[in-house]
């Protein structure tokens, strides 16, 4: 879409177009136009697939149990010691440096302690 409306732009500025890659075709020509026309509708096409088998092999992995995302920096009893060290006013960067993490995952587990506490 990009392409065709900056070779419209610019054939509307008087410039002609040639596409070196297709044999240095005129795309502001009837031919040129068609040609990229089909070209526009083959690109959209794959796209259109490779969002289809992306969709379906995550849907694949949720099914098969998989976690998907990044690993969590801290297990479930690791977040249940941040939040008890927290809630004794323990220092973000000494807890950090304790569990040899880093202060913004510390900082997400008070995050979503607040969180919690204000639902």
């Amino acid at each position: 879409m990009d392409v065709r409306m900056t070779v419209e732009d610019l054939q509307q500025a008087g410039v002609r177009v040639h596409c070196l890659a297709l044999g240095g075709a005129d795309l502001t020509s009837a031919a040129g136009k068609m040609t990229m026309s089909v070209l526009t509708a083959v690109a959209e096409f794959e796209r259109d697939l490779l969002l289809e088998r992306t969709a379906s092999g995550l849907a694949r992995a949720r099914e098969a149990g998989k976690i998907l995302g990044r690993p969590r920096a801290l297990t479930a009893k690791q977040e249940v010691l941040v939040q008890r060290r927290l809630a004794q006013g323990d220092a973000v960067a000494a807890i950090a440096r304790d569990l040899d993490t880093s202060r913004q995952t510390v900082m997400r587990v008070r995050s979503r302690m607040s969180v919690e506490l204000s639902s």
